[in-house]
C-alpha cells in the first residue's frame, strides 16, 4: 500500500508542478471563481460549453499542491464529458474525498483516485474540492466567487 501511496503522491506533485489546462480560456462561454481563504487557494475555472458538452476547460490560480493538481486532473478529466457527466464525477469526487455516507470505490474514478487518501487530512479535503465546486458554479452559470468556508 505504500507504494501505490507514493505513486499517487508522485501524481500529485506532477500535476502540481506541470499543471494541465493551466490558462485563461479564450472564448470561454462559462466561468467561475473560486478561493478557500483557510489555505489561500484561489482558482478561475474556464468552461467552453457546446449544448451540454463541455468542449474545454481550463483554469488559472494558485494555491497549495492539492488544489492546483486537484484543478489539473479534473480538467484533463471533464473535458468532452457532459453536464450531466461532470455533476455525476462531481459526487462520486466528493464522497471520496470528505469520506461521506455514500462510500465510493476510488477505482471507479480513475485517475482521480490519486485524492481518495485526502479524507484522512480534514483541512485539506477544501483544498481539494475547491475546483470542483468552482467547475460546479461555472456549470450552472451561477455568479460571484465560491468560497469554502
Amino acid at each position: 500500500m505504500s507504494d501505490l501511496r507514493e505513486l499517487y503522491q508522485q501524481v500529485i506533485l506532477d500535476h502540481y508542478k506541470r499543471p494541465r489546462n493551466f490558462k485563461k480560456l479564450d472564448g470561454a462561454t462559462r466561468q467561475a471563481e473560486g478561493n478557500n481563504p483557510l489555505c489561500g487557494d484561489q482558482i478561475t475555472v474556464y468552461l467552453h460549453m457546446d449544448g451540454d458538452l463541455i468542449r474545454d476547460i481550463s483554469f488559472e490560480g494558485a494555491g497549495c499542491a492539492i488544489s492546483q493538481s486537484a484543478a489539473s486532473l479534473m480538467t484533463t478529466v471533464l473535458k468532452g464529458k457532459t453536464k450531466a457527466e461532470a455533476g455525476a464525477l462531481f459526487e462520486k469526487f466528493h464522497e471520496m474525498v470528505t469520506g461521506g455516507e455514500n462510500a465510493v470505490d476510488p477505482m471507479e474514478l480513475g485517475k482521480l483516485a490519486v485524492f481518495c487518501g485526502v479524507k484522512e487530512f480534514p483541512v485539506r479535503v477544501k483544498c481539494a474540492s475547491l475546483p470542483w465546486h468552482t467547475m460546479r458554479a461555472a456549470l450552472e452559470g451561477q455568479n460571484g466567487s465560491v468560497s469554502t468556508e
